[in-house]
């Protein structure tokens, strides 16, 4: 079994797949970036590092001395930190002069090659954590003949907002855009939104047109859900098999609690397919 790094970033789903890593016996590290740090992993039987984000050259270089194999790179990292007293090292300041822009997969996949030219594979995010995947279907609640048109709407508008790489959320009432993820991240978002709109609210989150699974797959969990329901929302709907949810039963209980539908759909060939 190769040696694998866990890239942690900020969120839950670091460590559960630490924990599931550990459960499958996986011989790993983890390299915690210090920005985002979240979860701790200090109970788990693995070496850990914290890094900053700006030292691109000590992560290359604990890769390579724990002779890694293969990476997985799981957690947000915020796109804003470029932006507030940034100090790459010499490494990483030496790539960003390089990029072309400053886009999400623009540099995810600098980041990657970086990883790759010193012979790391890098894995899919769904490794060990297909089960956090949403299924498609209807969720929570009941989907109502007057609610698909908002549904529809609003995971179109996130589809296409993803093909310009700018953000992975939609949020939209009565045929309205009300506010469009960029560098804030979801929760801002649904706070700007309910700002403008009120109650009755339609969220969508969806995966980027051929989306690299090794990256940023889009993520909503219990965090996302309160302020959904603190802004009286009414329906969530994501992209099906391309979405974690996580703590999904109790993400479902929650949501049914609050009267907000939850839906996975799917989007083959250019074609939305509502599971209701």
């Amino acid at each position: 079994m190769s040696k694998k790094a866990l890239i942690a970033g900020w969120g839950k789903l670091p460590r559960i797949w630490a924990e599931k890593a550990q459960a499958a016996a996986e011989d790993f590290i983890v390299i915690r970036i210090a920005e985002e740090i979240t979860a701790e992993f200090s109970d788990l039987d693995c070496s850990s590092y914290t890094v900053n984000l700006t030292q691109l050259g000590k992560i290359l270089e604990i890769l390579a001395e724990e002779k890694i194999e293969e990476v997985i790179w799981l957690g947000k990292i915020q796109k804003a930190h470029l932006f507030a007293d940034f100090r790459p090292d010499q490494k990483l300041q030496k790539l960003l002069e390089q990029l072309p822009n400053l886009n999400d997969d623009t540099i995810l996949m600098a980041l990657a090659l970086e990883i790759i030219n010193i012979g790391i594979n890098i894995l899919p995010q769904t490794y060990l954590l297909a089960d956090q995947l949403a299924k498609a279907g209807v969720l929570a609640g009941e989907v109502k003949a007057e609610l698909k048109s908002d549904l529809i709407f609003a995971f179109e508008t996130a589809i296409n907002l993803g093909r310009f790489d700018i953000g992975q959320t939609a949020i939209v009432k009565n045929g309205a855009v009300l506010a469009l993820e960029a560098i804030e991240g979801t929760d801002q978002a649904i706070q700007r939104a309910a700002k403008y709109g009120g109650p009755g609210l339609v969220m969508a989150k969806c995966s980027k047109k051929e989306q690299d699974l090794r990256f940023d797959i889009p993520t909503v969990g219990l965090k996302t859900l309160e302020q959904l329901a603190a802004a009286e929302a009414r329906a969530l709907i994501v992209e099906a098999d391309q979405t974690f949810i996580l703590d999904q039963a109790k993400f479902f209980q929650k949501a049914a609690a609050a009267g907000i539908v939850v839906a996975a759909a799917e989007f083959k060939e250019g074609e939305l397919i509502l599971p209701c």
